[in-house]
């Protein structure tokens, strides 16, 4: 049975996790905010973005473009896993790391035990997971999310395109967590390679004849890697921001349990300094009896 001290020593523990966990949410309450901005900001231009490809692509011979079409064969795969640099995010890292190793072992269990199927981890705990498990990593960018920029997302579309135009990949799919709300994020499973747009528009859109200029094929062209780094970009953001959502939860569930635990201590010390009181209370009756006696 634990001693008076030994309770107060774990009271004392728990109110000191209580302040960092509570301290921890507001950072991340701040963070999301500003996360949260960036990925809502980051969706029209998307979404435009791909619906411009797939009204043009609708107008010229998508086989010219072979990111545009898709191969007969699907002999090896390249996923891009987005997880986050730290932890105490509850399963935020656990489920990407889960949907990555389901792609891997029940969508391409066949390319996986012949060596066809390579990653590119951003975010520290995936490239970890992965790289001590002997999995066939293409690149891993550690501490990404602490400075998240422009230029790695960039990088990462630059790699996955250069792969899959040299043959070296028939397939790019991404696994990462969308932003849904606070309270739960969205696991998502996107293939960015080939490029499957979207051809249906409605409205004056659909009866409109433009001219385009250079050509359509021209413009198809350029678009192409706009919108690869447009969307690794996207869901970078919508990582992030799903991430700190998922530690504010964290946190306050952490805190809010900590606060429990303090009140099941502060009972149990009660009940042992009441049970305490009452021995030496009987051992001095007994030691009057005894005098008396």
């Amino acid at each position: 049975m634990p001693t008076l001290k030994d309770i107060r020593v774990r009271i004392k523990g728990v109110k000191s996790t209580q302040q960092v966990t509570k301290a921890m949410k507001m950072v991340a309450a701040a963070k999301l905010r500003r996360a949260q901005e960036r990925a809502v900001m980051a969706r029209p231009y998307a979404k435009k973005l791909k619906e411009m490809l797939g009204s043009l692509s609708a107008k010229v011979d998508t086989s010219r473009n072979p990111m545009l079409s898709g191969r007969s064969e699907v002999n090896k795969v390249l996923v891009i896993l987005i997880t986050a640099d730290r932890g105490l995010c509850g399963a935020f890292n656990t489920n990407a790391i889960k949907l990555a190793s389901k792609i891997i072992h029940e969508d391409y269990p066949a390319l996986h035990s012949k060596g066809g199927v390579s990653l590119i981890c951003a975010g520290s705990r995936g490239f970890d997971f992965f790289r001590k498990r002997d999995y066939k990593i293409v690149k891993g960018y550690a501490a990404v999310f602490q400075h998240l920029d422009f230029s790695t997302a960039k990088e990462i579309a630059d790699t996955a395109s250069g792969m899959y135009l040299r043959g070296e990949v028939d397939r790019v799919v991404v696994a990462y967590n969308e932003f849904k709300s606070v309270l739960a994020p969205n696991l998502r499973e996107e293939v960015i390679l080939p490029i499957a747009p979207e051809t249906t528009v409605t409205g004056k859109e659909s009866g409109s004849d433009y001219i385009y200029e250079p050509s359509p094929s021209a413009i198809v062209d350029e678009l192409v890697p706009k919108h690869l780094n447009t969307q690794i970009w996207r869901m970078m953001l919508e990582s992030s921001a799903a991430e700190q959502a998922a530690r504010m939860s964290a946190m306050d569930s952490a805190t809010e349990n900590a606060k429990e635990l303090m009140r099941t201590l502060n009972i149990s010390y009660n009940r042992a300094r009441q049970a305490a009181i009452t021995t030496e209370l009987s051992e001095i009756v007994s030691g009057a009896d005894a005098l008396t006696n």
